[in-house]
Parts: C-alpha cells; sequence; structure tokens
C-alpha cells in the first residue's frame, strides 16, 4: 500500500511538470502575438526551459541522494507554484522567460528523484519497464491535458488578448494540492544510500566518469537524438498548424492535442508489449515508422488555401495525419531508459538519471533553436523535413547501443 501511495504521487508530480513543460510551444505562439517578438526571439523559451534542467542536472544529480528525493521534489514545486502565480500578476515576456527558468530548474531535481524513486519501488526488470512505461504514459496525458486546457482560455478572436494567462492560477492551484499529496507521503530511499566517507566531488567525478563507459556514451547520445526529434515537432507543431495549415490559433493547439494523445497511447500500450517482445525491434519499427510519417505526411501540407469557416470536419488531412508520428515516437524513450537503468545498481541510478536529464536538455533545445531558426528563415515544411537526419542516426546509435548491451549483460 505504501508503494502504491508513492507510485501515485510520482504519477501525478510527472503530470504536473507535463503541462508546465510541454506548454513551451503554445506559449511561443501567444507570446508572438501578444509581446510581439519574432520567432527566433520566441524560440529561446525552450532554451530556458531545457539549459537550467541540464545545468542543475550536472550540478545536483550525483549527490541528491545525500539530499533526499522527497526533499527536493517538494522544494520544486514550490518554486513553479510562484512563478505559476506571477505570470498573471506580472505579465511580459521576461516574466514567461523566468517561468520557464523556474520549470526547468525544478523539473531537472523532480526528474531524477522520480526516476530514482522508481528504482526503490520496482520489484523486477519487467516491473520496473512497466513502471517507466506508464509513468510516461502519464506524463503523455498531462501533455495532452495541457493543450485543451490552454486552449479554454485562448481567446482566437483577439490575438491580443492576454486571456490565456489565467491558466496560471489553476496549474498553481495542481502544483499545489500535489506539494500537499508528497507532503504527506513517507519515502523509504535508504536502500539509494551512497557510500559512507565519500565526498560530494567523489559523487561528481563519479558520474562524469559513467560517460566515458561505451553502453553510457551511446545511450545518451541516442536519448539526445530522441528528444531533438520528439521537441522539434511538439514544440512547433501550434506554428506550423497555424501558419502551414491556417488553423485558428486555439484550434492549432487542440490539433496539437492529438500528437499528445498519440505519444500518451503509445507509451501506455509498449508496456505491454514489450513485456511479450524483446526491445530492438520494437524501437527499430518505430524509428522507421516515424520516417514513413514524415514522408507521407508533409506533401499534403503543400499549397492548403486559408479557409475562414474552418473546423475540425474541413481540416486539410494532413492536420490528423502529421501527429500520428507521435504513436511511432512513444516507446522509444521509456523503452531505452529503462534497459539502461534496470542494468544498474539503484545507488547509481541518481547519477545516470543526471546524465539522461542533461543530454536530454540539451537535445531539446537544440531541436527547438533548429527547427525555429529554420522556420523563421526558410519554410515550416522545410524544418520539419530535417527531422529526417536525427531520425537516421537514431537507428544508428540504436544499434551500436544494443551491442553494447549485449556485451554488458
Amino acid at each position: 500500500m505504501k508503494n502504491q501511495r508513492i507510485v501515485l504521487a510520482l504519477f501525478l508530480i510527472y503530470f504536473v511538470f507535463a503541462i508546465l513543460l510541454n506548454s513551451v510551444g503554445t506559449v511561443i505562439l501567444q507570446v508572438i502575438n501578444n509581446y510581439d517578438v519574432s520567432k527566433s526571439s520566441a524560440s529561446v523559451l525552450e532554451a530556458f526551459k531545457d539549459l537550467p534542467i541540464a545545468v542543475v542536472s550536472f550540478l545536483v544529480a550525483s549527490f541528491l541522494p545525500r539530499i533526499g528525493y522527497r526533499k527536493a521534489i517538494l522544494a520544486a514545486l514550490a518554486l513553479v507554484t510562484c512563478a505559476s502565480i506571477a505570470m498573471p500578476l506580472v505579465p511580459a515576456f521576461l516574466t514567461t522567460k523566468l517561468l520557464f527558468m523556474c520549470v526547468g530548474i525544478a523539473f531537472a531535481l523532480v526528474k531524477v528523484s522520480v526516476y530514482s524513486t522508481l528504482g526503490l519501488v520496482a520489484t523486477d526488470r519487467k516491473h520496473h519497464a512497466g513502471l517507466m512505461n506508464t509513468l510516461e504514459g502519464v506524463f503523455m496525458v498531462g501533455v495532452l491535458s495541457a493543450y485543451w486546457i490552454f486552449a479554454h482560455f485562448i481567446d482566437s478572436n483577439d490575438p491580443k488578448s492576454q486571456s490565456w494567462l489565467q491558466v496560471y492560477w489553476v496549474l498553481a492551484a495542481l502544483c499545489g494540492v500535489t506539494f500537499a499529496l508528497v507532503l504527506a507521503t513517507p519515502f523509504d530511499e535508504r536502500t539509494a544510500a551512497l557510500p559512507e566517507g565519500r565526498s560530494r566531488w567523489d559523487d561528481f567525478t563519479a558520474m562524469l566518469k559513467m560517460f566515458f563507459k561505451p553502453l553510457i556514451c551511446v545511450f545518451v547520445i541516442t536519448a539526445f537524438l530522441y528528444v531533438l526529434i520528439e521537441q522539434s515537432v511538439g514544440t512547433w507543431l501550434p506554428t506550423f498548424n497555424n501558419e502551414i495549415l491556417m488553423l485558428p490559433a486555439a484550434m492549432s493547439v487542440e490539433v496539437t492535442s492529438i500528437f499528445a494523445a498519440c505519444l500518451a497511447i503509445g507509451r501506455l500500450s509498449a508496456g505491454v508489449i514489450m513485456r511479450r517482445v524483446n526491445w530492438y525491434p520494437v524501437m527499430n519499427a518505430c524509428v522507421i515508422g516515424m520516417a514513413a510519417v514524415v514522408l507521407v505526411a508533409l506533401p499534403l501540407t503543400q499549397n492548403v488555401v486559408h479557409d475562414p469557416n474552418i473546423s475540425w470536419a474541413s481540416a486539410p488531412l494532413a492536420t490528423f495525419l502529421f501527429p500520428l508520428i507521435g504513436l511511432f515516437m512513444a516507446p522509444i524513450y521509456p523503452g531505452i531508459n529503462s534497459v539502461m537503468l534496470s542494468s544498474l545498481p539503484t545507488n547509481q541510478h541518481s547519477a545516470m538519471t543526471g546524465l539522461l536529464v542533461i543530454f536530454s536538455a540539451l537535445g531539446g533545445t537544440t531541436g527547438s533553436f533548429i527547427t525555429g531558426y529554420v522556420f523563421g528563415n526558410f519554410s515550416g515544411h522545410f524544418a520539419f523535413y530535417l527531422t529526417l537526419v536525427p531520425i537516421g542516426l537514431v537507428l544508428v546509435t540504436m544499434y551500436l547501443f544494443k551491442r553494447q548491451v549485449d556485451r554488458a549483460a
């Protein structure tokens, strides 16, 4: 019962941060309209989110077990609650940057803590894989919810309206409820204790040394490339829908929820599939499926004519086809994470997750920046076609990762 309560708390934490983290695409669309900033300028919001994730993970992940996972989660929730309250009270592009910086700092603490706590409550590798996929599935349900929650507050008839900022009162309340649940839930972290007699510098250098192991090096590069692809699509899809497919602002955000729904369905179902099938063939099929969706859907986005009376029934076919790439993306990230973490002792999960978070954050920032730059200076079509490059590279790195996993077994 105690472990079930901990798992429930972890799921709710991830749900809350899914909404905050993946609102960046929607917020980019809104700040472009509200604060008259360029696409290139708006794209820095991804960096304000991801770079603090990388920096904080780099600095604290190795010795977070000494601080305590529960304490770290509580501090993170308190920080984002305050930042959410500031958004409607002090509306400005600078406030938006500070919000995502706080979200990035907090998520660095949360992701390392949550992933490490999963290792404490999982009974075996299969249980770990199931929990990991379910956790990431809940995360995507949060992402899906975010599109509809934000769209509810967006006024499509007035692009300059700041009514969308009222959503942050809802998010602040949700953070407060999650804080109360975690505060009332005891965590048994004894098995994650680091060896006695080691300094924090020793913990830090031990994490850095992990990167130079071939298995871990190939793994983090694969994670980097995957997140680059996911953030490229997820962050810029609302703007793509609005400017290329000519959909209204609110509908552009709502339609992006199809992408999130596909990710959620894919990850929740992957937990069942991967308990019966070897992970490597599943991952390869998913990567090939991603490339196929890009090649089939993007040609259908050419020469779309603006329709002032557009609805879900009259939207272009590509509106519904391209987001299906999420079904194929879905199992990859939790799948490779579970394979990696379940290969290590629990007292190394924090440091390993730290490396994962660092490279995931760098991948997200790189993907969003490149896509934003190409979108603004060339075209949205070319920006999304470019995802085929990292998709091809993932096939290569995943093969190398499989070889290293087999050698380490």
